[in-house]
């Protein structure tokens, strides 16, 4: 089926514009006279741009779109219109392809869901349930609001992590070109002084990390990249994918940031969806496979079950041992108290201020280990280069 637009009248002679996928301009004339509208012009229209690697569209045009969307249908502008409105508005190519594939499939009278639905790289089960809910409630322009605001937030700690870990990415990689340096095109320099010498053991290994490095580079080079592949790979696999959730939680600091960043995000999606009528039950679901950690997740689905039992939910995510106690209490005090959404917002607040304070004191720690590190490295070179020059002083000197 292709898709065609075209320009059609009420009997009113109101003007009536739209996008509609058939077989042939013959069958959009005849739906369109179903509908009682008189078809003016009807011409085949450009295919709609697909969205390839939907990673390429930043969180903060999507959260864009979501306000900007929430924004004109609060206004009254019809959805098929605000949609036009967005797709001549965006400056993301890729983004606008979509939306105007979403608009040819409402103007076919699907809902914006089901639409939406179609693109799963970009809209997550998350977004199509919300708006689902936000269409049959009659408060889809606060769904998208709602959208807009958790899009917005996700971003920016997704930045602030990213800026964080700059600097001591910038220190790794310094510290290993001056090492790869100093074995490379210093260490050699010392060989002929070292002939016939009984050297120690520091003295070994660093001539024979030079040698590996100058004269086996493209060994090193292929047991690096066979050690890449692989370990790809095996995360990659469903046996990887949790020894390796299950280890990173045990990482000292860095663990207990990634056990808060993941309670932040299943504590904010559970609350978004509930405050704009999800059900409960497909509010876990979801929120489950969006924490990013199998074994939250399978906390989350084993207190899943128990709720669908008739059982509340504190209960059986403590018993997961995962969820910290005060956020346990805060959880079964909004059960009693009937206000689950509202709650689990605030616990995603507060839980988010308590990750950035982790995150800058985790920052502050690593950069003088790395430090550290660094200067071991160096004062290692030092005594394996100048201890034997040392030693060889000494010998001459008795002599």
């Amino acid at each position: 089926m292709a898709s065609y637009q075209y320009i059609a009248r009420t009997p009113k002679g109101e003007e009536v514009t739209g996008v509609m996928q058939a077989d042939n301009e013959s069958a959009v004339a005849r739906a369109l006279d179903e509908r009682q509208l008189f078809p003016v012009r009807v011409t085949a229209a450009a295919a709609p741009r697909q969205l390839r690697g939907g990673g390429r569209v930043r969180l903060r045009d999507l959260a864009a779109l979501y306000g900007q969307l929430a924004d004109l249908l609060r206004s009254g502008v019809p959805l098929l219109r605000s949609l036009e409105t967005l797709i001549r508005a965006s400056a993301n190519r890729k983004l606008a392809g979509v939306v105007s594939s979403v608009h040819a499939q409402v103007s076919d009278g699907k809902s914006l869901a089901e639409a939406m639905s179609a693109h799963p790289r970009l809209f997550t089960a998350l977004h199509v349930a919300m708006v689902r809910a936000g269409e049959r409630g009659g408060f889809l322009e606060d769904v998208l609001a709602s959208l807009a605001g958790y899009l917005d937030r996700a971003d920016d700690l997704r930045s602030r992590i990213r800026g964080a870990l700059i600097y001591p990415a910038v220190l790794t990689v310094l510290g290993l070109v001056a090492v790869l340096g100093i074995l490379v095109v210093l260490v050699p320099l010392f060989r002929p002084v070292f002939a016939g010498m009984t050297l120690p053991l520091p003295t070994k290994v660093l001539l024979g990390l030079s040698s590996i490095v100058r004269e086996r580079w493209v060994y090193v080079l292929v047991v690096l990249g066979v050690a890449v592949c692989g370990g790809a790979a095996l995360l990659r696999s469903a046996a990887g994918r949790r020894v390796w959730d299950s280890w990173q939680l045990r990482i000292p600091l860095a663990g207990k940031l990634i056990r808060s960043l993941c309670i932040t995000r299943f504590c904010r999606i559970l609350g978004t969806m509930l405050k704009n009528g999800v059900p409960i039950l497909q509010s876990l679901s979801i929120s489950k496979d969006a924490a990013g950690s199998l074994a939250l997740a399978k906390t989350i689905e084993t207190a899943t079950e128990h709720v669908r039992a008739g059982d509340k939910l504190a209960g059986p995510l403590a018993a997961g041992g995962l969820f910290p106690a005060d956020v346990l209490e805060m959880i079964a005090v909004a059960e009693e108290s009937n206000q689950m959404e509202k709650v689990l917002l605030q616990v995603a607040d507060n839980t988010e201020r308590r990750v950035n304070r982790q995150l800058d004191t985790a920052v502050r720690l690593v950069e003088p280990l790395i430090l550290v590190v660094i200067a071991g490295a160096i004062a290692f070179v030092a005594v394996g280069l100048l201890y034997p020059i040392f030693t060889m002083s000494r010998t001459l000197r008795v002599r």
